[in-house]
């Protein structure tokens, strides 16, 4: 199924397979909030996937959170059948089985990129 081109892409054009889809760039929000006097959090978002957020003390902590949480939802979107928002084209030099390693995200999504690839 995740390996078929079967997710969104422009009228005309061919639609995305699992690979690509993860390669999208998304906008990236960040704020800090002062939970108490002299104590932050790092609130950090992709506005285009809505749902798509994570919070932490440290902010490298607050993006690989919010980088697991793009590629679950991405993932979980394309295997519902439903096609995750598209706002700019894949950047080619992306490598998402990378990520999906460097994370520690569970063997199946590794598989699936592996597939995609064959």
């Amino acid at each position: 199924m995740l390996g078929e081109n079967r997710n969104l892409a422009c009228p005309g054009e061919d639609r995305l397979d699992l690979r690509e889809l993860l390669s999208v760039p998304y906008l990236l929000e960040a704020e800090a909030i002062e939970t108490e006097p002299g104590q932050w959090l790092v609130r950090l978002a992709y506005p285009e996937l809505p749902g798509c957020t994570a919070e932490d003390r440290v902010v490298e902590d607050a993006l690989r959170g919010l980088e697991r949480r793009r590629i679950e939802m991405i993932v979980s979107l394309v295997e519902a059948g439903k096609e995750p928002p598209v706002p700019r084209k894949p950047l080619l030099a992306s490598d998402p089985l990378w990520t999906v390693h460097d994370l520690g995200l569970s063997a199946r999504i590794a598989a699936l990129l592996q597939d995609v690839a064959k």
